[in-house]
């Protein structure tokens, strides 16, 4: 994947959005909530992409400080991108001054470039350039299949901050950010944004309520659950997932770490006694997490890369 400029890429932007200045019908609203005292999230479609929710079914996150706001994720499209601006400027009248992508999927930090136009300054933890180098094409390609003409203008363009730390911390205007790395998770990247002073956190792709959580080629379930680890001991008062409600940990632990847990001992044990991984993932128990919208798409995928990654473990 070539990365433009960040001056070419926004000037080739800038250039499509003029473009669409008549601009079209958006059937998905963007719209932040007050979740603590200058601390927002919108809660996206807990569905898969699709045109109706324009790719954009995750959670994004904004916090507003005296010095400028951060956001947290930038979204699936260019056009994207700039339904979720419009949606922070009703909130504030303080410039994006950062966008920290949580981890390497689409809806994370494909909404980059346009941000980088506006003159953010992007940032990520190092861990995710390799996924995001190599998936990204993949993305928008797959996003132009579903979108069509909603995904014009979206270039894939990475951070030109990288956090290499497991803790990093950081502060804007007072306000003091956290950044929590295990190595991964739903994608190698996956990192958490801790507000201590706020006590929320905003967990990425580490957490969904609500609906099923994904196991990829790319995911790592034993740092995943490392991940859940630091969660415990932070036991924020909010709790703002990747998908779903914005929620507390008990719910976290019981929509997504609670199967994490039952896929790996279930696989380990499968491993270990040499049974195949086709009758390993018929034998494992999902019932109790079926009642997870996406549950009967997500299930066979999840147990069987569960059941690869152990064996290579």
């Amino acid at each position: 994947m070539r990365q433009l400029s960040r001056r070419h890429a926004a000037v080739l932007l800038v250039g499509t959005a003029l473009a669409w200045a008549a601009g079209t019908a958006q059937a998905v609203e963007v719209r932040f909530q007050r979740v603590a005292e200058g601390v927002y999230a919108h809660v996206g479609d807990t569905g898969p992409r699709s045109a109706d929710n324009e790719g954009l079914n995750a959670n994004i996150g904004l916090v507003v400080t005296a010095a400028g706001a951060m956001l947290i994720d930038s979204g699936a499209t260019f056009q994207g991108a700039r339904q979720i601006h419009d949606a922070v400027k009703a909130v504030t009248k303080q410039p994006v001054k950062w966008v920290f992508n949580t981890g390497g999927q689409d809806h994370r930090w494909l909404g980059n470039g346009y941000f980088a136009a506006q003159g953010a300054e992007v940032i990520a933890h190092a861990d995710a350039k390799p996924d995001m180098f190599n998936r990204g094409n993949d993305h928008l390609q797959g996003l132009k299949a579903t979108l069509g003409a909603k995904a014009d203008g979206t270039v894939p363009t990475l951070p030109t901050r990288w956090l290499t730390g497991t803790d990093e911390r950081l502060e804007l205007g007072g306000v003091v950010f956290e950044f929590k790395h295990r190595g991964g998770a739903h994608t190698p990247g996956d990192t958490m944004v801790w507000l201590p002073q706020k006590n929320v956190l905003f967990t990425g792709d580490v957490v969904y309520v609500d609906r099923m959580l994904g196991v990829l080629p790319v995911s790592n379930t034993k740092r995943w659950l490392d991940a859940f680890a630091v969660i415990e001991q932070l036991n924020p008062q909010v709790l703002v997932p990747g998908h779903g409600s914005v929620t507390n940990v008990a719910t976290a632990k019981a929509d997504s770490q609670a199967l994490l847990l039952a896929l790996r001992a279930h696989m380990k044990k499968a491993v270990d006694d040499g049974t195949d991984v086709s009758a390993a993932v018929k034998s494992f128990n999902a019932a109790p997490f079926m009642r997870l919208l996406n549950a009967a798409e997500l299930m066979p995928g999840n147990a069987s890369r569960t059941y690869l990654e152990l064996e290579r473990e």
